[in-house]
């Protein structure tokens, strides 16, 4: 594969996290906000466990009520989760060139959702794809474009539409993933949001 890609990501396998973890990330991503903007506070105690260590991809997505704020993540990381998470929600919230930074006053009103990627696998037709489970991503080195899988859900949107949205992310033409030095992957990602903290424990 001419990318390297698929064999990057094929050496990890994906575990998923168990609640304590979800949890733990959820408030580390929220310590390092809250770092960024007003240096000094705390972090949770580290939680060593096997599920944080793996070193996976994971994307930060920051909404304000019903409306996105920031979204940013690595396809792939060396990193351990942790480190991975404590850098994209500081990105998410001043690096995402569609909007202006956060700011401190705005922090209260922002809601962090956190999606921990699987490995990426090549796929050859369309019909592999399943909406609502699968993400995608288009790559066409140099450049590549990736949807989260609750993109297509949230937006309502078939595996066609879904397919030529990915290639405008990657700023491709819609109709680029018909190209043979297009690849197509999919991926499943586990995603989790500050619904799972009550507010004594935010």
């Amino acid at each position: 594969m001419k990318s390297g890609l698929k064999e990057k990501m094929e050496v990890n396998q994906f575990k998923p996290l168990n609640l304590e973890e979800q949890k733990y990330l959820l408030k580390l991503a929220r310590a390092s906000l809250v770092n960024y903007l007003k240096p000094g506070e705390k972090f949770p105690p580290p939680l060593n466990t096997p599920g944080l260590q793996q070193t996976l991809g994971a994307f930060v997505t920051l909404h304000s009520g019903t409306e996105l704020r920031g979204c940013t993540g690595y396809i792939t990381s060396e990193k351990p989760l942790p480190e991975t998470i404590k850098i994209m929600a500081v990105t998410a919230a001043s690096k995402d060139p569609r909007f202006p930074p956060v700011s401190l006053p705005e922090l209260p009103h922002i809601e962090i959702e956190i999606s921990v990627l699987s490995p990426l696998k090549k796929i050859m037709q369309l019909d592999e794809i399943e909406i609502g489970r699968h993400g995608l991503l288009v790559s066409r080195p140099p450049v590549r474009g990736l949807l989260l899988p609750q993109v297509a859900t949230e937006l309502g949107w078939d595996r066609q539409t879904f397919v030529e949205r990915t290639c405008w992310k990657a700023g491709l033409p819609s109709d680029a993933y018909r190209e043979e030095d297009v690849e197509l992957f999919v991926f499943s990602a586990q995603v989790f949001d500050e619904k799972l903290l009550s507010e004594t424990e935010k």
